[in-house]
């Protein structure tokens, strides 16, 4: 059978660009896929175990079986319509616009959360970042993250925005709005938004400092969707 793999991030030079085709026999699971990519030093033993694979644009587990025409990607630790409340942009971002549209008379209280490009890591001065997402399973699992919000936490709206392309220093990246009756809820909701986006949408920022450009080092996925054991 046939699958076709793809990768992002730091791990985007590890496939041609745009993908490529690997034959694999039938009924091989995603982590004999990861063996056999481990066995050909396609990747790194040490970089596998921090990556997560997403089949199809769900994230699989080791012993999910692959299927003839499988898109299957490879992915590094993650650095995130107004209609939906949910979406992916590529022009600045309009804070006050997506507050407003979470609203609503029954509302006590809007907590949000503004992520700002800074102009300093660890010590280094920082130009510009860049921003690219798996995008179609990015949204997937904004809009996953919104439902379970409203559901946990007894929030009655929430807006997840984020920018990708190039970013300047002072620019919105990521912008999180939660509505809810009471001001409890919203912060609990709107912290634990950032927290699991960071750590489960597959968005990834490449750092431009002034001595030399990195991509981020991503937080470790959760345990169960990681694709191999930590």
């Amino acid at each position: 059978m046939r699958v076709r793999l793809i990768s992002f991030g730091a791990l985007k030079s590890a496939f041609a660009a745009g993908g490529e085709s690997r034959e694999l026999r039938a009924g091989e699971s995603v982590g004999g896929l990861l063996e056999l990519l481990r066995a050909e030093a396609v990747l790194p033993e040490d970089v596998l175990r921090g990556v997560a694979v997403a089949v199809n644009h769900e994230y699989a587990s080791a012993t999910h079986t692959l299927h003839d025409g499988d898109e299957v990607a490879i992915l590094p630790p993650v650095s995130g319509g107004s209609e939906s409340k949910v979406a992916l942009v590529r022009e600045a971002i309009d804070a006050a616009a997506v507050v407003e549209s979470v609203k609503a008379g029954a509302d006590g209280a809007v907590c949000v959360f503004d992520g700002i490009v800074r102009d300093n890591t660890r010590g280094r001065r920082t130009l510009r970042l860049d921003y690219e997402a798996y995008e179609e399973m990015a949204l997937r699992q904004m809009n996953l993250l919104r439902e379970e919000a409203m559901e946990h936490f007894g929030v009655r709206e929430v807006a997840i925005v984020h920018r990708l392309g190039r970013l300047e220093v002072g620019e919105t990246s990521v912008l999180i709005a939660v509505a809810s009756a009471h001001r409890g809820a919203a912060f609990e909701a709107c912290r634990w938004v950032i927290d699991t986006l960071k750590k489960t949408v597959p968005i990834w920022k490449r750092e431009q400092f002034a001595d030399g450009a990195v991509w981020a080092d991503g937080e470790p996925f959760p345990a169960e969707i990681a694709g191999t054991p930590r």
